[in-house]
């Protein structure tokens, strides 16, 4: 039996600019592979992201030249031949998993033999914007157990310090996106002690990292970047202390269980991150964040609307999406 396929281009406006070194973003564009079989159904969500040199186009490219295969019944080991690590493959794999659930009647924690997926703490972030409207952004989140502070090269001292002014008690990631070079890092070395900074993302860009090979920082330096695969690992453990696991980079959760496995093998922290995204892009990721020491899925709170029944943000805990939209025993379709 043929399975149905359909492959989608969404867009999701945000309720208020999502701002990085990079750029600003307002509208999360995703694409949505959604496969059935009988009475079962999967569907999955990937982000193209321009950084990794993906486009909507490209990656609904990429789907198409799978159509055939997904239809006729390819696995999740073989989807890992077919295509390169990324958005088309998360959306594709993670469609799989959801519907191995469905086919089975076994959610997705079930088949990992794990239990219920539980709520956890996430950070939530401030992007961008002047000290001041920084400051104000943290005072809107000083109950938040855990905040992401984005910073650039031109003033991120300045930032830093308001956002710590603004939200004394939280904990702090500090990302630079990219954005830094070595000389940088150096430099606010002292000011990420004194503001409590608990792990830094991503400062140099990640053609410029082996910078980091034999440099210490005060600070633990965290691979998101330059974190792609399980393969990765080697010559990422000379130079961070922990990675960051995004199932749009791995290409979904498959190749991110295995990331995890070898991040964990050669003694690196795991974070879990995420792109700007709906809650069906969330639902797999929390298999990876359960067990990593910093979560960061914020990404469907900034949307202005999310799916039903996705992820809940209730005192810094970021409650797991309807087991109904991925990954759970929903009740079979009717033909």
């Amino acid at each position: 039996m043929l399975r149905k396929l359909s492959i989608q281009h969404q867009s999701w406006p945000l309720a208020t600019p999502f701002r990085i070194s990079r750029g600003v973003k307002t509208i999360a564009d995703v694409v949505v592979v959604e496969i059935e079989e009988g009475n079962a159904r999967g569907r999955g969500e990937g982000v193209p992201y321009p950084r990794y040199g993906e486009s909507v186009e490209s990656v609904l490219e990429q789907l198409r030249h799978v159509t055939y295969a997904l239809a006729g019944g390819i696995t999740r080991a073989q989807l890992q031949f077919a295509l390169p690590p990324g958005a088309a493959r998360n959306a594709a794999d993670c469609a799989l998993w959801d519907l191995e659930a469905s086919a089975t009647r076994r959610s997705v924690a079930e088949l990992l033999d794990a239990g219920p997926v539980p709520p956890l703490t996430t950070a939530l972030t401030v992007g961008i914007d002047t000290p001041e409207r920084m400051r104000e952004a943290a005072e809107r989140l000083k109950d938040a157990p855990l905040i992401k502070v984005k910073l650039d090269a031109a003033a991120p001292e300045a930032q830093l310090r308001a956002v710590r002014a603004g939200a004394p008690a939280a904990r702090l990631i500090a990302d630079p996106n990219e954005s830094w070079n070595l000389e940088i890092l150096k430099s606010m070395q002292a000011v990420m002690l004194e503001t409590a900074v608990e792990l830094i993302e991503q400062p140099l860009p990640a053609a410029d990292d082996s910078a980091l090979e034999g440099f210490r920082s005060t600070i633990p330096v965290c691979a998101d970047e330059s974190c792609h695969v399980a393969q990765d690992i080697p010559g990422l453990a000379r130079k961070y202390a922990a990675v960051n696991i995004k199932l749009d980079k791995t290409g979904g959760l498959t190749g991110a269980l295995l990331l995890m496995e070898r991040a964990r093998e050669a003694g690196l922290t795991l974070m879990c991150g995420c792109m700007v995204a709906t809650s069906l892009s969330m639902a797999p990721a929390f298999h990876i964040a359960r067990h990593a020491r910093f979560v960061d899925l914020d990404g469907p709170l900034w949307l202005k609307h999310d799916h039903p029944g996705g992820v809940r943000l209730e005192n810094g805990r970021l409650l797991p999406a309807d087991g109904h939209l991925w990954g759970g025993v929903a009740a079979p379709r009717t033909l």
